[in-house]
């Protein structure tokens, strides 16, 4: 048995992007809607640009499906692009100007080159398609065993939303979300983001801001505490890292303990002998100040996230930058781009995070088929319980 691991490649004006699964059982049944309407979730989200317009994001399996399920092989699967020039210099011109924030010089210096293109190519958030694909198909594993993940934006500058997320209002908190166009589950404050990202478009700048994912239902014991490299939150953390413009990442509480005593940060123990069937095992908590991850694993309790996206280093306005051919200072190239692409990061952190989720599941509870992993993960649950 293989460990889950997703890799992509393509650029972002190449023909496609495509994503490269391993580890994943045989007899999973790939639910293409769902997987589909995650990269529509995407696409959208106010503060696009016209890229966005262009793009109709939907997932083509090139290898290991069959009949619409897993086949134990390596899964490959495309997201084509529309908007594929790559070699077109008159469309896609050589950049010479680096933009402040972006991977422009750090790469244009590392591959030896005053052409900027073949760095922002890679480096652009075109890519966090096919990892999004990738994560959806994860994720439909982890709803087959009742794990389901939930991101939303939590706010920018600041409007920030309170709103607190639980098990009883997740499905409402959802529907909250998809109504809304900055998929915030909070009506005011999403009038506050679009006013931001308005003005921030008048005056030709950019904004960031807060995403946050739960995840329900994971059993206690995921990840591990024998080796840092292990430890669940550790990988989470780096997984959010990960997308493009993210500069932040906080477990639970996250900084916040840093002012606050241990009697006031970490979460007391409970037993519920109702819930005894359930993947906690019974064992509950007043409240969920550790975001579900004490030592590097799962505590029975929902997995919390939150991830800080910078502001997008593409501006219309440009920015002081120097031309990589005569070192003179200049304003920095313009790539068509977005106003604020917070909205479409936050439904890539959610995937993310059910991708990482879905490779610590595995690693305990794995085989070859679907079937037996099912079975490893009733009998972990059944000795479990007698403890």
């Amino acid at each position: 048995m293989a460990t889950l691991t997703c890799q992509t490649a393509g650029e972002s004006h190449g023909p496609c992007g495509l994503a490269m699964l391993t580890g994943l059982p045989a007899g999973l049944e790939l639910d293409t809607d769902f997987i589909d309407a995650e990269l529509r979730r995407r696409q959208g989200g106010y503060g696009r640009g016209a890229r966005m317009r262009i793009e109709t994001d939907a997932v083509t399996w090139l290898s290991g499906v069959r009949l619409g399920r897993t086949m134990g092989s390596p899964l490959v699967l495309q997201v084509p692009n529309k908007d594929s020039r790559l070699d077109d210099l008159e469309r896609t011109p050589r950049v010479h100007r680096p933009r402040p924030g972006h991977a422009d010089l750090a790469g244009s210096i590392k591959w030896l080159t005053d052409d900027c293109r073949d760095t922002l190519e890679r480096a652009s958030a075109r890519e966090t398609a096919a990892r999004t694909a990738g994560g959806a198909v994860a994720r439909c594993m982890l709803r087959h065993f009742g794990i389901e993940v939930f991101g939303f934006v939590r706010g920018l500058l600041d409007a920030d939303t309170d709103v607190q997320v639980d098990a009883s209002n997740v499905d409402a908190l959802r529907a909250l979300r998809d109504a809304s166009d900055v998929y915030c589950p909070d009506e005011a404050v999403s009038e506050a983001i679009r006013a931001h990202i308005r003005r921030a478009k008048e005056d030709k700048d950019t904004v960031g801001g807060l995403c946050e994912v739960h995840v329900f239902g994971c059993p206690i014991g995921l990840g591990s505490c024998m080796h840092w490299d292990e430890k669940l939150d550790s990988r989470l953390a780096a997984a959010v890292m990960g997308i493009q413009a993210f500069k932040g990442v906080e477990i639970g509480l996250g900084k916040e303990v840093a002012r606050h005593r241990g009697s006031e940060v970490h979460d007391p123990i409970e037993y519920d002998a109702t819930r005894r069937e359930e993947p906690c095992l019974g064992f509950t908590r007043p409240r969920n100040h550790a975001g579900g991850l004490e030592g590097g694993m799962t505590d029975g309790m929902p997995i919390v996230v939150r991830g800080a996206m910078k502001p997008i280093s593409t501006l219309l306005q440009g920015m002081p930058s120097i031309n990589l051919q005569s070192k003179e200072a200049e304003r920095s190239d313009y790539e068509r781009s977005d106003v604020c692409a917070l909205p479409a990061a936050s439904v890539v952190m959610e995937n993310v995070v059910g991708l990482e989720v879905a490779k610590a599941f595995l690693e305990k509870f794995g085989g070859d088929t679907m079937a037996e992993v099912e079975a490893n993960y009733r009998s972990y649950l059944a000795l479990a319980r007698d403890i």
